[in-house]
């Protein structure tokens, strides 16, 4: 009896030490995050260290793809502290609070921690209507050591400048990038994580933390549809290799006219990396809707007869199909877009053939 109320004492003493309580009242210092590593971007030099593309370099673009590459879906930031709490101190340029993607997706932040060589979720959270530029903070009462975080940014927002908090007296450097190589991916609403409750939980990002393959995305919502500008970017871009999800958004009369010369386009900037395009999913929204069923069946068929020739007349191009899993007619938010767990569905579907495809080139 004496041993166990030993025992037990000890226990209680030792709790403290081990929760490692952030105080009430955190003095936070700051550093901008992209002093620390951004990854996922496919061209390294815009001045805004938070836009994807430098629209003053590329033209053609309209307005509304103009503000999406301005957006910073797919990016993240590699991170180290031994800090017990972590906050944002974001300051946006543009804001989407569109009614088919949680907030947080669009305009928050996504906050992994590796634990046991595993990216693990930590936190995440969105700024309040009206405090975009307080102190939000994501996380308190971390355990004690050193912590590797990555951080996701939002999918639909332009951030002009972002701090990353951390407790006064606390440590945080930028933390070396585990993942490997550089693929690009040129893609729809899909790709850029639309309908996703966070922004890494878009395919590109679940893709990538299951394979340690960093992906590098140009999704654009609404607007993938093989246009020469966005080759232009894509035949700029310092890349392994590149998977399209080209075939979303255009309609099977934009494929036909425009599959061939966007392929050339981009085959002659990059002549030795697989070019990988996925079929695009079947959308829910087709079940009673006869129009919609007829449009999409002709993108697909359409998709599918100019790749079946498109991989015996062009060198490095592969075509792969795609689905959202075993609950995929159970996956839609809105009919188009999958849910989370379609998302992991589609992500799980490509894994297999598109590392077969890399290992070809000797990406393993």
């Amino acid at each position: 009896m004496k041993r166990f109320i030993l025992s037990a004492l000890l226990l209680t003493l030792a709790v403290p030490a081990l929760l490692a309580q952030t105080p009430k009242n955190v003095e936070y210092v700051f550093t901008e995050a992209s002093d620390l590593n951004l990854i996922g971007k496919i061209h390294e030099d815009t001045p805004n260290p938070y836009h994807r593309v430098d629209t003053c370099r590329y033209k053609g673009f309209t307005g509304g793809e103009n503000t999406q590459v301005r957006c910073s879906a797919g990016l993240a930031v590699l991170f180290e502290t031994n800090s017990s709490t972590i906050s944002v101190k974001p300051d946006y340029g543009y804001m989407n609070r569109a009614g088919n993607t949680m907030g947080i997706s669009l305009r928050g932040y996504d906050l992994y921690i590796m634990k046991d060589g595993q990216w693990l979720y930590a936190a995440s959270k969105v700024p309040a209507d009206g405090h975009e530029e307080n102190n939000l903070v994501l996380i308190k009462d971390l355990p004690q050591g050193v912590k590797k975080c990555m951080l996701y940014l939002p999918i639909y927002s332009e951030l002009y400048s972002l701090k990353i908090g951390v407790e006064k007296g606390s440590e945080i450097s930028a933390m070396d990038s585990p993942f490997r190589y550089r693929v690009g991916i040129f893609g729809s609403s899909f790709t850029q994580g639309i309908s996703t409750s966070r922004p890494g939980m878009s395919y590109p990002m679940q893709f990538m933390r299951a394979t340690g393959v960093q992906i590098l995305s140009l999704g654009c919502s609404g607007n993938c549809k093989l246009q020469p500008y966005f080759a232009d970017v894509l035949c700029d871009a310092d890349v392994d290799a590149l998977i399209f999800d080209a075939f979303s958004n255009p309609s099977a009369q934009m494929i036909e006219e425009r599959l061939f010369p966007f392929i050339e386009k981009v085959q002659k900037a990059h002549p030795d990396i697989p070019l990988i395009f996925m079929q695009t999913i079947y959308r829910e929204s087709r079940n009673f809707c006869t129009s919609s069923d007829a449009f999409e069946q002709a993108k697909m068929d359409m998709a599918s007869k100019l790749m079946a020739e498109a991989v015996k007349k062009y060198d490095n191009v592969y075509f792969i199909q795609t689905d959202t899993g075993s609950n995929s007619r159970e996956s839609s938010v809105d009919g188009t877009h999958p849910s989370d767990m379609g998302y992991l569905g589609w992500a799980e579907s490509i894994e297999k053939p598109i590392m077969k495809i890399l290992r070809k080139y000797g990406m393993k």
